[in-house]
């Protein structure tokens, strides 16, 4: 786990730092491996198997089926709680986030850009896409404010049919 002070100075930082550099195979792997050690965190193989898996996914997926696919790959059984455990430190790094109604994870591709996603879920398929609006995340943010709450975090996710499947 981040130190709060430390977590706070991370945050801050990348916060002021709204660019969208989508990364992608390799240097998404590295941009990872940077925002983790950066957090004071270290970047382990462990980690590592778990965050390629988690980007070779072209939507959310479970826990459970990462450890599967890192069981494979490493050739013994992976616990799906050390998998969460690794998610948890991703989502809190911002390598990846978590879809709340499913219960899934998605690669962050712009793991070094602090923001608020709004997710759109296809409730056919599954694919899930984002994008970011700050004036609306702001504003719930201020709204949780407003009614006393400190820290608060928007999480905003949007189900309907991809165009895909609405087509």
């Amino acid at each position: 786990m981040i130190a709060p002070a430390r977590q706070r100075a991370y945050v801050g930082r990348m916060a002021t730092r709204h660019n969208h550099h989508e990364h992608s195979g390799d240097k998404l792997l590295a941009e990872a491996a940077t925002v983790l050690t950066e957090a004071g965190e270290q970047w382990t193989t462990m980690r590592e198997d778990v965050f390629k898996v988690l980007a070779a996914q072209g939507r959310p997926v479970s826990a459970y089926d990462i450890a599967e696919d890192v069981g494979k790959a490493r050739g013994k059984r992976v616990a799906a709680n050390s998998v969460y455990r690794i998610l948890d430190l991703f989502v809190r790094t911002n390598l990846a986030n978590r879809i709340e109604s499913a219960n899934a994870y998605l690669v962050n591709s712009h793991p070094g850009c602090r923001h608020d996603c709004i997710f759109l879920i296809c409730d056919d398929c599954g694919q899930a896409d984002h994008f970011d609006d700050d004036t609306l995340t702001d504003a719930l943010r201020k709204a949780g404010r407003a009614h006393g709450y400190r820290d608060v975090r928007p999480v905003v996710e949007l189900r309907g049919l991809c165009r895909d499947c609405a087509a």
